[in-house]
């Protein structure tokens, strides 16, 4: 079997204000800024390869703000929807990357994103 995901990128911390607490994070724990364009504001120890997403407000119903890296967003939707894969978010770029997002079982939804 095939490995059609390959890590899990990110996970998604709900804070009051993204830039501050990605301050806090820095000062307080060492940690390193990797992005801070918009609301996508993630951070991490310096070697990092899941990093913590700061979301700003709180996070959708069902959405667990857990990504997942693939190695091409469209191929991964398309097998695993042939897989029975129950997809709330076809593949679409809305100014900060190409994503789709899936559910599970019970309704949890997943991020897919690719490497970067």
């Amino acid at each position: 079997m095939i490995d059609v995901i390959s890590a899990i990128g990110d996970v998604a911390v709900v804070v009051s204000d993204g830039k501050k607490a990605a301050e806090w994070y820095r000062e307080k724990l060492g940690f390193k800024i990797f992005s801070s364009e918009g609301h996508w504001i993630t951070v991490g120890p310096h070697n990092a390869t899941t990093v913590l997403h700061l979301c700003e407000g709180k996070l959708e119903p069902g959405n667990t703000g857990i990504g997942l890296i693939v190695d091409d967003v469209k191929k991964t939707y398309e097998e695993l929807s042939k897989k029975g894969v129950s997809f709330t978010k076809k593949p679409a770029d809305e100014g900060f990357g190409l994503y789709a997002m899936f559910k599970d079982i019970d309704g949890n939804e997943f991020w897919i994103t690719p490497k970067e």
